[in-house]
């Protein structure tokens, strides 16, 4: 079977102040219903920072492999190319990342306009969230940066 690689040369990747080995890209945003649908690549090999889901997330892996990581760092689970995951709001924290190549995933993140994700140091201690407000913010910065361009 053939392998492809998806070419992501015309998606304007962000970065996100604190966030290594993440870029992503927020395709929509509907305050009214609570949702963001946002690509995410994560470095390969590399962990991302630790945190908990609030709200429900559906996750498609468009390219490489979705790995999950227990706290201490551990593999907890892989996900692979193609792959649609459905995830309800869970307490228990992880970290996420990619395979032997850089995975994009595409979210779609679903909630009450609270709080989405709780970001967590290494001792499990709350240090920052992420909800619809700051998911707007990053959007509107977003696209007035495309607009510039």
């Amino acid at each position: 079977m053939t392998a492809y690689r998806f070419d992501d040369r015309r998606i304007r990747w962000q970065t996100l102040a604190g966030f290594e080995h993440l870029t992503y890209s927020i395709l929509d945003l509907d305050e009214a219903r609570g949702s963001v649908d946002v690509l995410f690549k994560f470095a390969a090999n590399r962990q991302i920072v630790l945190h908990r889901h609030k709200v429900l997330n559906k996750t498609f892996v468009v390219q490489g492999e979705h790995r999950l990581y227990h706290p201490d760092g551990s593999l907890k689970e892989i996900r692979a190319t193609g792959s649609y995951t459905v995830s309800p709001a869970k307490e228990e924290p992880h970290r996420e990342g990619g395979g032997e190549i850089d995975v994009i995933v595409l979210f779609q993140i679903v909630g009450d306009g609270g709080v989405f994700y709780e970001i967590l140091d290494d001792a499990g201690q709350i240090v920052a969230s992420l909800g619809m407000t700051e998911f707007a913010e990053l959007y509107r910065a977003q696209c007035a940066a495309a607009a510039a361009a």
